[in-house]
């Protein structure tokens, strides 16, 4: 299966369908959103995933959201995504990329790690903090965020 990836251009809307599946409530999407730097994956004009990137500080750039749409899943999207992420921290002069996701995130955990990514931190409540929801996955409450980290040089 042939993938492009390729930067959003200005005026073109992320698809949000997607970002709603990696977090789950809009108002804080559109808090990055404006932001950020949106990559699509695309097959046959169709899109099969989308990585945004913000950035953290003059070192640090942050992957704030990742989705695969489900037709696409389990072909190896995200890695090239987040390989993307990695070749867009290292072309821009970052130092480290860096990852959040849920305590119940188990699959996520584990792809970002395969990816080279290291466990940096949590931050407690984070989850029951910032989103009016309660979120499960996994069976599993979401409550706490574990950040992952990468160095780039």
């Amino acid at each position: 299966m042939e993938i492009t990836i390729r930067k959003l251009i200005g005026g073109e809307a992320a698809p949000m369908h997607l970002l709603l599946e990696a977090d789950p409530e809009e108002k804080a999407i559109q808090k990055y959103l404006h932001k950020s730097i949106v990559f699509l994956a695309e097959h046959q004009e169709q899109t099969a995933g989308v990585l945004v990137l913000v950035k953290r500080s003059s070192t640090s750039l942050e992957v704030m959201n990742l989705a695969v749409d489900e037709a696409f899943r389990g072909k190896g999207i995200a890695k090239k995504l987040l390989a993307r992420a990695i070749i867009e921290g290292e072309t821009g002069g970052y130092d480290f990329l860096e990852i959040g996701t849920g305590n119940s995130s188990l699959d996520q955990l584990a792809l970002y790690q395969k990816c080279g990514f290291r466990m940096d931190g949590i931050i407690s409540n984070y989850f029951l903090d910032h989103y009016d929801k309660p979120i499960y996955e996994n069976g599993i409450p979401c409550l706490d965020m574990v950040r992952l980290k990468m160095s780039l040089t």
